[in-house]
């Protein structure tokens, strides 16, 4: 079972800084990317909250926020 973890609310008075919100990276099709674990790859097609990437001998469906998919 996949254990979500939700956003605290920040208090005023707290002594430690809120967590920046993270800044969710735009690609656009037939751009280059690379992953963490799956190599390099070519974006090639866009869904609502995800990307579709070629990775040469696999095509894996990636959602929104991207964590280990930047570009080139």
């Amino acid at each position: 079972m996949a254990k979500r973890t939700a956003q605290r609310k920040h208090l005023p008075e707290s002594p430690f800084a809120p967590r920046p919100t993270p800044v969710i990276e735009e690609f656009g099709v037939d751009e280059r990317v690379t992953h963490d674990k799956y190599g390099l790859g070519r974006v090639v097609a866009l869904e609502q909250g995800a990307v579709v990437v070629d990775f040469g001998s696999t095509r894996v469906r990636i959602p929104s926020p991207y964590t280990n998919l930047s570009k080139l």
